[in-house]
């Protein structure tokens, strides 16, 4: 067996020394925390080569804290698609870039020689970008003596100790704000089409919710026997949550009821002979009650929480229950999950598309069959590095050539029409980018500089401009590339 080792010849194992490894170990290390130096200095520079405007039209931001240099918005994706990255990741890259740059340069110094993780320095800019510049020297002295020998999070914590000392007062209305910032969000699906659900809530909200998922995950112990472990009993719990009545059911029907006595115990007869209401209990709960066991079926599944999900599913795959099912914002699942994901919920079956079919009309709104041909048949933005598994909502439907009142029928359809969410869309229609629609779900993309992308299922790549020019070329005289 051998081993290949950067910069020297294949060596058997046994004749390299622990010592030489452990050097090309360290000098790995060093060349890719210069690497990603070099990214930092290449994205502030492209900052400043972009500092200003083209016109009146064209808008400034400012992407760093106070004190750093605006940049053209437009300008952001253009080196995101360089970079092979989506604008935002950008985005965060040139304004963490200026912030060491022109707020934290002793951090910055230590960044440049290699002696520290970059990362833990970027992440050092984001926690004091809200600090004046006048502010912010406080942290960058105490983390410039501490980035070189200490571990991340040793770092971070006298990062964030440093900028409540440098500003107090902003410190506690950041405090006071936050108590507004409650949310509850879902990560991405993972390979096995499980989702977390990240929530923030308050103490009190969480300990209720918290007691809730164990007595139901206590209950279902009982009914599913104890081959699944606590967590996995609180996970399922979480979907009872979710279904009020059923919910409702099950607790009623592990009431324990075993200690109940003429003292007024919750549910039984008092001395007067009518059940007493606990002291938890709210006023309206006995009527709440009655209200419930009068509402008819149809209206106590109106009691469940509304969404809506697009599944596309084969016929075999449903009747063989062998195959994927792609759903929409979620990402491919085994069909044989479809019935965790859908429940007991009312499903509506289209027809699949027929994505052949020229679906041409004359108005510059897009009909719903014609937004259902384009995005299945894009699968989702198709702006360049742009993740695929987001959903339809919040998307406009972008015409590749802009919409003309006074020209040729028929130019809205998937011939010309992608789906951009609204940033993208603004980068597209004023920043200088142009789209052509060169086949069925391929987007062919012109950045102001020259570069050219081609986007359709397989993913976003660079494509050589001549490759790109003969494409466009094509279109332009009425090759319908879209048809072959």
């Amino acid at each position: 067996m051998t081993i290949s080792l950067p910069h020297q010849a294949p060596q058997a194992a046994d004749e390299a020394s622990a010592r030489e490894l452990l050097e090309l170990a360290a000098g790995a290390l060093r060349s890719r925390r210069l690497a990603e130096v070099e990214e930092i200095r290449l994205a502030v520079q492209w900052a400043v080569t972009q500092g200003h405007p083209r016109d009146d039209r064209d808008p400034m931001v400012t992407p760093g804290g106070d004190g750093t240099p605006p940049v053209r918005d437009h300008a952001i994706p253009e080196l995101a698609m360089a970079r092979e990255t989506h604008p935002a990741t950008t985005r965060a890259l040139i304004a963490d870039g200026l912030d060491l740059v022109h707020r934290l340069p002793r951090t910055w110094a230590v960044v440049e020689a290699g002696d520290c993780e970059p990362w833990v320095a970027r992440k050092v800019a984001v926690i004091s970008r809200a600090l004046l510049s006048e502010q912010v020297g406080r942290v960058d002295r105490a983390v410039a003596k501490a980035i070189g020998g200490h571990a991340p999070s040793t770092v971070l914590e006298i990062a964030r100790a440093k900028v409540i000392e440098a500003d107090p007062e902003t410190h506690r209305a950041e405090r006071e704000r936050s108590r507004h910032e409650r949310y509850v969000r879902l990560s991405r699906t993972d390979e096995f089409g499980y989702r977390h659900i990240i929530a923030r809530v308050t103490a009190g909200d969480a300990a209720w919710i918290d007691a809730m998922v164990d007595r139901v995950a206590d209950i279902l112990a009982e009914t599913m026997g104890h081959d699944h472990n606590h967590d996995e009993l609180r996970s399922l719990a979480m979907g009872w949550l979710a279904r009020p009545v059923d919910l409702l059911k099950l607790l009623l029907e592990h009431t324990n009821d075993d200690a109940g006595t003429d003292s007024g115990e919750p549910g039984e007869p008092g001395e007067s002979g009518e059940p007493e209401q606990p002291a938890w209990a709210p006023d309206h709960m006995a009527d709440t009650v009655d209200r419930l066991c009068s509402l008819p079926a149809r209206k106590l599944a109106r009691l469940r929480g509304r969404g809506r999900l697009f599944v596309h599913v084969t016929d075999d795959a449903l009747h063989t229950g062998r195959g994927v099912a792609r759903v929409e914002g979620v990402g491919p699942i085994d069909v044989r999950q479809l019935h965790e994901v859908l429940g007991d919920a009312d499903v509506t079956l289209t027809p699949v598309l027929d994505l052949a079919q020229r679906r041409r009309v004359d108005a510059y709104e897009h009909p719903e069959v014609a937004k259902d041909h384009v995005w299945v048949q894009t699968g989702g933005d198709c702006f360049p590095w742009t993740p695929r598994t987001a959903n339809r909502d919040g998307v406009d439907f972008d015409h590749a050539v802009p919409y003309d009142d006074t020209g040729p029928p028929g130019q809205t359809g998937p011939h010309n029409s992608g789906p951009l969410r609204r940033r993208h869309h603004r980068t597209k229609t004023y920043g200088g980018f142009t789209t052509r629609v060169v086949g069925p779900g391929r987007h062919l993309w012109r950045t102001p500089y020259g570069q050219a992308f081609l986007v359709d299922h397989t993913g976003t790549r660079r494509v050589p401009d001549h490759q790109a020019s003969a494409m466009a070329e094509a279109i332009e005289d009425g090759v319908e590339l879209y048809f072959i």
